[in-house]
Order: C-alpha cells, then structure tokens, then sequence
C-alpha cells in the first residue's frame, strides 16, 4: 500500500471538479478546467482549475500533460512538469499551449487538462568544491554521448551483447 499525505484543497470557482485517479495505481491525479478558455492558433493561455492547494513542506505537486491530449489534440503543456511549491498558495491553472497553425481550441469546463503528481524534493545543500570530478562516478559525456540504438532490440533476439562503436 503506498503512503498517502494530506492535501487540503480549497474549490475557489463554484465549476470546479476536485482531482481524482482514474485508477487506484496511477501516479498522477487528473484535473480539469474550471472554465471554458478558447487558445488561438500558435497562442498560450492559462486554463483555471478552481483550485487552491495547500502542498505540505517538504512536497511538490508536479502538473503534467495528459498523454492523450497530447497525443489527440495539438494541446501541450510547455512547461512540463510545472512545479507548485509548498509556499503557493493561490488558484493553480494550467499554461497550455496550441501548436496548430490554423485552429482555434475551446477547452471547456469539466475537460481533463492536464494531471498532477505529488512528489517529495529534499532540500539541497551546495556545498563550494575545487573539482567535481574526483566525487563519485563520471560517466563522461553528456547531451546524446551514449548514442541513438544501442542494439538492445538485436542483442534480445540472440543472446548476444551490441558491440560498442569507436568514438563513443
């Protein structure tokens, strides 16, 4: 069974639909527009949820994109994961960008825009140092350095491990 922490939610718009998961093993809870907001063609636009949370010290609730709007719609979440800080305190809404060209796109009030995640952020400590790379591993490279195909789909097949290109 998996932890459960307290959210106390505050329905500021009368529209407003509280959070659910559609399945008891999701990790995200999906939430809806609380009003209709028509996004131009190329625009952005804030969708209200009518919510206020109050996230406890020491969490965050991520707001992510619904993978089938996504996927059906040119509807995205640009600033994925958008972040809820424990501090907020205020109506949270959903920056959604149209990437049509041409369409205009209506969400209406009561449509699944987006979810949110509950996740815990420690605190970070920065601690001033001479050289990083003597701390830990160094995997070395970065930004596509392990490749595109790494012939996990070949090796499967046979048994055999890929062979690893020069250069890497």
């Amino acid at each position: 069974m998996r932890e459960s922490v307290r959210l106390y939610v505050e329905k500021c718009r009368e529209s407003a639909v509280l959070p659910r998961y559609a399945h008891p093993d999701d990790a995200g809870m999906d939430i809806y527009a609380a009003e209709n907001v028509e996004i131009k063609p190329g625009r952005t636009g804030l969708v209200p949820t009518g919510l206020k949370i109050a996230v406890p010290d020491g969490f965050e609730l991520q707001i992510r994109p619904r993978s089938g709007l996504s996927l059906k719609t040119p509807l995205r979440v640009p600033n994925s994961p958008g972040t809820v800080d424990a501090g907020f305190r205020d109506e949270i809404c959903v920056i959604v960008w149209n990437s049509s060209p041409d369409e205009s796109i209506t969400v209406n009030a009561g449509d699944r825009i987006a979810q949110f995640v509950l996740a815990r952020v420690p605190m970070a400590e920065l601690v001033l140092t001479d050289d990083v790379s003597s701390i830990g591993n160094d995997r070395g490279g970065g930004f596509g350095s392990s490749g595109v195909n790494d012939g996990a789909r070949s090796s499967s097949s046979t048994g055999k491990r890929p062979e690893r290109k020069s250069g890497r």
